[in-house]
């Protein structure tokens, strides 16, 4: 898509050119998310959150590397070289405390950025290679997560280890196999602290490569915006650079202010009091609950507790895979032509009903089994896949959505007059400030 105001890279110096003819990085990072891209020009700040998702495991992969340089993957010692780091490690505290809360960071900007996507429909044609890559990234995400959890070796990352990966010993056949194979044992020992500290030192790197593919498939549709309107012409968008660089510039502050709070003063708030204590395997905790962003899918693993045909805990394994898996056929569960849920009045009561579904069965993941609590992660998982399921194709079939805008511009504008102003824009006057910054 090639638009006036998109000029073509024009090397400044005489090394830049020299780079530019025999390794054209830099026209490759100007096209991608510079000047050279155009990109809708109504993007709301819900946008910012692929760019924060970026930034955390950048974060992620920085603060691993120097601390996988003093950490000792033996059952022995991995509890006491966590210390060490904690007090011994120039700066260790500090990298601990980024690292361990920069995951939950990162599961807390993907969580947003995943419902975005699913109100503004990025899941839609022709974008569907683009979402089936963020839920493969974020597959990887939840095993480099459960890993890294692990490797503190105390009371819940012990038990944890135990707990989960036992649950894939009631696939059939090939269940008790992989559990093996998974901890080298049969149960979390010396080769299953070496295991997952080897995959979850080598997953993230696997991770950004798959972001790269995500961005290559993303720049060939575009991206998304919020009235889910296709680009018609250049008055319908923006070169990124520097529009949204600056937006995306005031995102990373307050995202990075908000998490400092967390670093810096509440730095345990997010993690269970007993994996600061050594792992026993003699002791087993009154109550194992995994971390807080595994919680909806530890309900749902929960929920199942009555024999049918197959045994209770295989469809528990199965129910967890799937309420994942099912993401992946969003475009051809959702058949209607209005990508964004701004125009489907009905389909918009239904996802702040999933909102609160998934926030329940999140309190459901972390609660103490009562009868209480098992009822309600039994009815927040029934809710959770009939919405998909049952739900999301009716509505989509049946409801009647309002008007969509002519297009993007009009918009932005609402109707008034277009002027002429630099980079090929368009203003209307006082209304330019803010048709520029939506």
């Amino acid at each position: 898509m090639s638009f006036a105001w998109a000029k073509p890279y024009e090397p400044k110096n005489n090394f830049m050119k020299w780079l530019d003819e025999r390794l054209p990085v830099p026209r490759l990072v100007y096209g991608a998310v510079g000047g050279g891209y155009p990109v809708p020009r109504n993007l709301n700040y819900f946008w910012n959150f692929g760019v924060l998702a970026g930034l955390a495991l950048l974060i992620q992969i920085i603060t691993g590397i120097v601390l996988g340089m003093h950490y000792y993957s033996y059952a022995g010692g991995a509890f006491e070289s966590v210390e060490r780091i904690m007090r011994d490690v120039n700066a260790g505290w500090v990298l601990r405390y980024v690292h361990q809360n920069g995951a939950s960071f990162f599961f807390a900007i993907v969580y947003i950025h995943i419902f975005r996507g699913l109100y503004y429909g990025s899941y839609k044609a022709p974008r569907e290679m683009v979402w089936m890559l963020g839920i493969v990234i974020y597959l990887l995400m939840m095993a480099t997560a459960f890993m890294g959890y692990v490797l503190p070796w105390g009371q819940m990352s012990y038990w944890g280890a135990q707990v989960i990966t036992g649950f894939f010993s009631a696939i059939p056949i090939v269940g008790e196999p992989l559990r093996v194979f998974l901890l080298g044992g049969y149960a979390p020992d010396q080769a299953a602290l070496t295991r997952f500290f080897s995959l979850h030192y080598l997953l993230p790197f696997i991770i950004s490569a798959v972001v790269i593919l995500k961005i290559w498939a993303l720049h060939i549709p575009g991206s998304s915006n919020p009235t889910g309107v296709d680009v018609k012409d250049e008055k319908d968008t923006l070169p990124f650079h520097p529009f949204y660089t600056a937006k995306d510039g005031f995102g990373i502050g307050v995202a990075l202010i908000l998490f400092s709070i967390f670093v810096f003063f509440l730095p345990y708030s997010l993690g269970h009091p007993d994996n600061y204590v050594e792992a026993n395997p003699l002791v087993t905790p009154a109550h194992i609950v995994p971390e807080w962003y595994f919680w909806p899918f530890y309900a749902i693993l929960r929920a199942f507790t009555v024999d049918f045909i197959l045994p209770a805990k295989l469809w528990g394994v199965l129910a967890m895979f799937a309420s994942i898996l099912l993401l992946f056929f969003l475009t051809w569960l959702d058949r209607s032509p209005v990508r964004s849920t701004s125009y489907r009045p009905a389909y918009k009561i239904f996802f702040w009903v999933l909102v609160l579904d998934v926030m329940v069965l999140g309190y459901a993941g972390q609660a103490h089994i009562t009868p209480f609590t098992l009822a309600l992660s039994q009815v927040a998982a029934a809710y959770y896949f009939a919405h998909f399921l049952i739900i999301l194709p009716l509505v989509s079939k049946f409801e009647k959505p309002l008007p969509l805008p002519t297009s993007i511009s009009h918009s932005v504008l609402h109707g008034e007059k277009e002027e002429s102003a630099p980079f090929g824009l368009t203003r209307t006057g006082p209304a330019a400030a803010p048709a520029a910054a939506e």
